[in-house]
């Protein structure tokens, strides 16, 4: 098997060059928000400098926009392995696109209904549909959770569905603790019921491909700018349930998809930039020296090499952090069990607040994320608040050498 030429990966991205006081800077808040490659940065000034218009008209720069977009598009298509790029919707984020969904899938829920949402989720995929029931007198049931691992519990959800379920919404991998649900299970349970499934993908895709057919849901959401790209969220639904549930839009905006979606004037050249951090992914593939011929076939083979060289680095962390003291870490931590999380791992200190040890390792240019997450479901669950966890997020550019950085300072603030 091909490994990840990770040194030479690195070169593509200008803020890993930055340094501190102590030295190089390493970037452990992917979570929360990647790097990005030069190809990206490029991607959105050539857009803002040679091909700035609003879309539609018959002149070059809105044709060549209107190209532009249509090209995003069919990436995106090609990342979550979708065969209709009609059915991909472009918003400010993924937040924003599911108050919007959420609020218009509600309206065709009536008093006695139920959806369910999970303990583990970011509050992104549990508050807008706790809204949309409450504003249509619907039911909220949860999937619980097993605090000693932070896995779903399945028999809960069993519990929970019914002929009155309509909605299940569910997060692929936790943003917190990093668990991987097993989401096609999850939906297939819920198809049995004739309820709709809604994936939030968020946190799992950097770290694995995509594939809606394969997951067989009915929705799903996710953001670039957790890989790699800019700040701009993406939406991914079944083309006769796009067309089917009547958006909240303006009138003078097109029913056709994908536009019926995307309310407003977009960030044309965000999503310029979402195309180039897909191809960005693409070229990790094409160079691991694996027969790929399509966009797709590129993507798998990069996940091939970047899935393999992420695990190693997770099974690194989380055995140098069961060597400290006091320090509790939440989620799966058996080594065997590696394949069911991503590499996103969060922890406590019996006298140290996340935030303090935070500001520690800030000192020796050592970036980690402190606080709930926003998945505040699950630090209420644990009893974690108001302080939450100390989150590291190891992504494909972390290297091993920059684990043993953390982990040795890691002994001296705690020390």
């Amino acid at each position: 098997m091909h490994q990840l030429a990770v040194h030479e990966l690195r070169s593509n991205f200008p803020a890993l060059a930055r340094t501190g006081p102590s030295g190089p800077v390493a970037y452990f808040d992917g979570p929360a928000g990647t790097q990005v490659p030069q190809a990206v940065i490029d991607a959105v000034a050539d857009y803002l400098a040679h091909h700035n218009a609003n879309c539609g008209a018959p002149f070059g720069t809105s044709e060549e926009t209107d190209a532009i977009l249509s090209e995003a598009h069919r990436a995106v298509a090609d990342f979550l392995g979708a065969s209709d790029p009609g059915e991909i919707a472009f918003g400010p984020n993924m937040t924003t696109l599911t108050l919007a969904l959420s609020r218009a899938v509600g309206k065709t829920w009536q008093a006695g209904d139920e959806i369910i949402v999970s303990r583990l989720d970011h509050d992104a995929n549990v508050t807008p549909w706790v809204l949309a029931a409450r504003d249509a007198g619907a039911v909220v049931q949860h999937i619980e959770i097993d605090p000693a691992d932070c896995t779903l519990d399945l028999e809960s959800f069993e519990n929970a569905l019914s002929e009155k379920t309509r909605l299940v919404a569910v997060g692929y991998a936790s943003n917190c603790v990093g668990t991987i649900n097993p989401v096609r299970r999850i939906t297939e349970m819920a198809r049995q019921v004739g309820a709709l499934s809604f994936i939030d993908a968020v946190h799992y895709a950097p770290h694995g491909l995509i594939d809606v057919g394969e997951i067989g849901c009915d929705f799903l959401v996710c953001s670039a700018y957790k890989f790699f790209g800019p700040h701009v969220g993406m939406l991914w639904g079944r083309r006769k349930l796009l067309e089917s549930v009547t958006p909240y839009k303006l009138r003078p905006s097109t029913n056709k998809l994908p536009g019926r979606w995307m309310t407003g004037t977009q960030n044309h050249e965000c999503i310029a930039g979402v195309r180039a951090a897909i191809d960005y992914i693409a070229t990790i593939g094409a160079q691991a020296g694996q027969a790929a011929e399509s966009r797709r076939d590129k993507l798998r083979a990069a996940f091939n090499v970047i899935t393999p060289h992420e695990r190693e680095l997770g099974r690194q962390l989380l055995t140098g952090l069961r060597e400290l003291p006091n320090v509790r870490v939440w989620g799966i931590t058996d080594e065997d069990r590696l394949n069911q999380r991503v590499p996103t791992v969060s922890f406590t200190h019996e006298r140290l607040t996340p935030r303090e040890i935070a500001a520690r390792l800030a000192e020796s240019g050592l970036f980690v994320w402190p606080g709930n997450h926003y998945a505040l479901p699950l630090t209420e669950t644990l009893g974690l608040e108001p302080h939450g966890t100390l989150r590291i997020g190891v992504v494909h550019y972390n290297t091993a050498d920059e684990i043993d950085r953390l982990l040795a300072a890691l002994r001296r603030v705690i020390a």
